[in-house]
């Protein structure tokens, strides 16, 4: 699928991220096992300082992002790039994890933010999340914007807030303009991000799902593999590039797989 086709979108989800040490949201074990997701709403940081100063401290001291690195996940997918098939990637992730790893910013579409950002609600102004560190380590608590005094709001989505047009358009764009779309660690079940592997089958693309667990879009696939994204993509990149064409079977496939 991969040798036929010209414009390849890659899906990804936090299956992806959590091979490289950053927890799961919402698996048990996950963040919201120990961190109450009703501080995370929109609503609540807009009208409590308790709440701002609280999420400060989980998002920014808790380390949640401090010193993590690509997996093998992330370097297939930077490789496909160069082979000048990948169309893009839309991610659901906010780690900045695919752009260290090699793909191209304007060929990521981040529909849940980047943390390494920091906006200002009031005049858009942007600040680097090691910046806002910083700060907080010097003992300000509740940090504000340096040009207006407005309030700063680490770049990322929270409950109750709206995708970023932008990402969200151009993710849609890209999905109904594919002819093969690859969704990697993802539940599939957050949405409006899921809608894009759907949007691809509608438009006549094939899909291609790679996770642990099932999905609700594992009946729209052409192949599902219930597997690592780490070592599977690894796998299927190296197969893909091999120029002797040969070929080694990748477990856990279920789906009409061609033999060429």
């Amino acid at each position: 699928m991969i040798s036929v086709s010209d414009r390849i979108v890659v899906f990804t989800g936090a299956g992806v991220s959590t091979e490289s040490g950053i927890p799961d949201f919402r698996s048990p074990g996950g963040i919201w096992t120990k961190f109450d997701p009703d501080d995370f709403t929109i609503q609540k940081f807009l009208r409590s300082i308790e709440t701002r100063k609280k999420q400060w401290k989980i998002l920014v001291e808790g380390g949640l992002f401090s010193s993590v690195r690509p997996n093998q996940a992330h370097y297939a997918i930077a490789e496909l790039e160069k082979t000048g098939k990948l169309d893009c990637v839309i991610t659901q992730n906010i780690d900045d994890l695919h752009q260290k790893a090699g793909n191209s910013p304007d060929k990521v579409f981040e529909l849940h933010g980047n943390m390494k950002l920091v906006r200002c609600l009031s005049c858009d102004e942007q600040y680097n999340m090691e910046y806002i560190k910083e700060k907080l380590k010097k003992g300000i608590e509740i940090p504000d914007c340096e040009k207006c005094h407005g309030i700063l709001k680490p770049d990322i989505v929270f409950f109750g807030e709206a995708l970023p047009s932008r990402a969200k358009d151009a993710a849609i764009k890209h999905s109904r303009n594919c002819d093969l779309l690859i969704a990697i660690g993802s539940s599939l079940a957050v949405y409006p991000a899921a809608f894009m592997p759907v949007y691809a089958k509608e438009a006549g693309a094939k899909l291609v799902i790679i996770n642990i667990g099932e999905t609700p879009c594992d009946e729209l696939a052409d192949i599902v593999i219930n597997s690592k994204a780490g070592e599977t993509m690894a796998r299927i990149v190296k197969l893909f590039g091999d120029p002797k064409g040969n070929r080694t079977p990748v477990t856990g496939v279920r789906g009409r797989c061609p033999d060429r």
